[in-house]
């Protein structure tokens, strides 16, 4: 008895390792997230073999050669995956990414403009009523 009170009490007391915070700034969005992760391995991998390159050559290797050129059609890729990051942000952002909302101001001249164009409208229908109720009169009266 006394054993399962213990465990009772120790899941009561019991706090996860870390708790989830709220982000200040939002995540990115998938596709850039991948673009990023494929840029980073990309020059990830640029890097250990500019290294490798580089330690070959002091070694006098003959893979020194083949390792150097192979950097540089790396660095060219690594490159374009940092680019390619760059623009699938742009065009996220350009789709997704802005969701204007008009300011007070905006919304107060809205506002203005609807009352003044309900204003007018009333105006042409109740003279339009009076054209109609004066020529029913002239015709019911010859």
């Amino acid at each position: 008895m006394k054993g399962t009170a213990e465990r009772r009490e120790a899941q009561r007391e019991y706090r996860p390792l870390w708790v989830e915070e709220p982000a200040r700034r939002h995540p990115l969005p998938d596709p850039v997230r991948t673009a990023a992760v494929r840029a980073l391995l990309v020059i990830s991998l640029t890097l250990i073999q500019a290294m490798v390159a580089f330690l070959s050559t002091m070694a006098g290797s003959w893979l020194a050669f083949p390792m150097v050129i192979s950097s540089v059609a790396s660095t060219v890729v690594a490159t374009w995956a940092v680019v390619d990051v760059w623009v699938t942000r742009q065009v996220w952002n350009q789709r997704y990414g802005v969701i204007s909302e008009p300011s007070s101001t905006a919304r107060a001249l809205r506002r203005e403009r609807r009352a003044r164009r309900r204003q007018e409208r009333a105006a042409l229908r109740e003279q339009e009523r009076i054209r109609r109720r004066a020529g029913r009169e002239r015709l019911s009266h010859p």
